[in-house]
């Protein structure tokens, strides 16, 4: 399961968050680093991405993929207070590679994948979730934001 978590990881927010960004910037040949200080949110998000894939792996007995879901909800580290920390750091991490590079089009690369997120979670998501894990879920969605707000 490990190398299927891993897989996972690489495949998912390494590809959105990690891959996509990188390529355009060499594509687009921004590449001077223009604030160092985007690079913190950027170690944020990696951390926090990091904790949350560890936590899918070890409390909910599954990975972040779909066609491996968690076989447990996961509501310990990061997900006691939010219930989609890891597409927060996903975000964090293309917010920082935007301020990183001043990047307007990282920036709007960013707000769109932090809306399409938004979709998937209210659309896609929570409804799954609440019909795989019923009042389990009801019971955690009504203590902990779909954000951090």
């Amino acid at each position: 399961m490990f190398a299927r978590a891993l897989m996972a990881f690489l495949a998912l927010p390494g590809m959105a968050a990690f891959a996509v960004p990188a390529a355009w910037l060499w594509t687009t040949g921004h590449l001077t680093l223009a604030q160092p200080a985007g690079l913190a949110p950027i170690g944020v998000g990696l951390m926090a991405l990091l904790w949350c894939v560890r936590d899918f792996y070890v409390s909910g007995k599954g990975t972040l993929a779909p066609w491996a879901p968690p076989e447990n909800l996961v509501v310990a580290g990061l997900y006691r207070y939010s219930r989609n920390p890891m597409y927060v750091a996903v975000a964090l991490v293309l917010i920082g590679w935007a301020i990183s590079f001043s990047s307007m089009s990282l920036l709007a690369y960013a707000l769109i994948v932090i809306v399409a997120f938004h979709l998937r979670v209210v659309f896609g998501e929570e409804p799954w979730l609440a019909r795989t894990h019923g009042s389990q879920w009801q019971q955690y969605a009504s203590h902990v934001p779909r954000w951090f707000w």
